[in-house]
């Protein structure tokens, strides 16, 4: 009984908080947008207190320049931020409300302005998408489940073995590819984005070539939370036709640069 109503109370939760997204998938919100904010906004402020950042000037413009073009082209209304963060590291992050970093580990990776535009439209498109909600908001779920799930076996001696078994199964059932469905989203939409910003999309194509070549010991697809660099080139590739209309479109042509 405790299983079952435990089942239909989730079951309510997410007939509620689903809504569509842009990307046109129906997504969960259990957080709303200000609190997202908020935690993104303090999360930023220790970022900004504790890392080390650029002090290129250069460096620093061009991100500036590229993120206010991607965040124009996406037409989302948020207080946006770019960030250099000076570090090996070869990624980039966005935090809710539209506070992106960028690491300089990235710069060499991307080798070109539009390669750059291919990455800042995807975080861009992370925050438009609002993945980070979705994620917190899936975390909730998925412990208040697993709660309910202990309670209804609590009294089988197997109890702890089927915990255990069922950490694993939302792991690698749910968490993983649900985490690879909003990287592809991202890298999606942060096509678009791009493109009517006036950057070739073709060079997000070779970004993600180059950056399959970074490492060969990169953990098999179903065991990681991102698609596999060569499957996201692909992807990409099948929305070309899209993305070069818009492209073709798009009022102001930026020339490919490269850094």
């Amino acid at each position: 009984m405790k299983y079952v109503f435990g089942s239909v109370f989730a079951l309510t939760l997410l007939i509620i908080a689903c809504a569509r997204n842009s990307a046109g998938r129906n997504e969960l919100n259990l957080v709303s947008d200000s609190e997202m904010d908020t935690m993104g906004d303090q999360a930023y402020q220790e970022i900004l207190n504790t890392a080390q950042l650029s002090n290129s000037a250069g460096l620093n413009n061009e991100i500036y320049q590229i993120g206010q073009n991607i965040a124009v082209a996406s037409g989302a209304n948020f207080d946006w931020k770019f960030t250099v963060i000076s570090e090996d590291t070869v990624n980039a992050f966005c935090l809710p409300g539209g506070k992106v970093a960028v690491y300089t580990g990235i710069i060499p990776v991307a080798a070109n302005n539009a390669a750059l535009a291919a990455v800042l439209g995807h975080e861009v498109g992370h925050a438009v998408l609002r993945h980070s909600s979705e994620r917190m908001s899936q975390q909730m779920l998925l412990q208040a489940g697993l709660s309910l799930a202990t309670l209804s076996f609590s009294d089988s001696p197997y109890k702890g073995i089927i915990a255990a078994a069922m950490g694993v199964g939302s792991t690698y059932g749910v968490q993983l590819p649900f985490s690879r469905l909003q990287e592809s989203e991202a890298d999606k939409v942060g096509l678009m984005y791009m493109a009517k910003a006036g950057y070739d999309p073709q060079e997000a194509i070779h970004l993600w070539e180059r950056m399959g070549a970074l490492s060969s010991s990169r953990p098999p697809e179903i065991l990681s939370d991102h698609p596999d660099p060569s499957n996201r080139a692909k992807a990409l590739s099948a929305l070309m036709g899209e993305a070069l209309n818009l492209y073709h479109a798009a009022p102001v042509k930026q020339p490919t640069i490269s850094l």
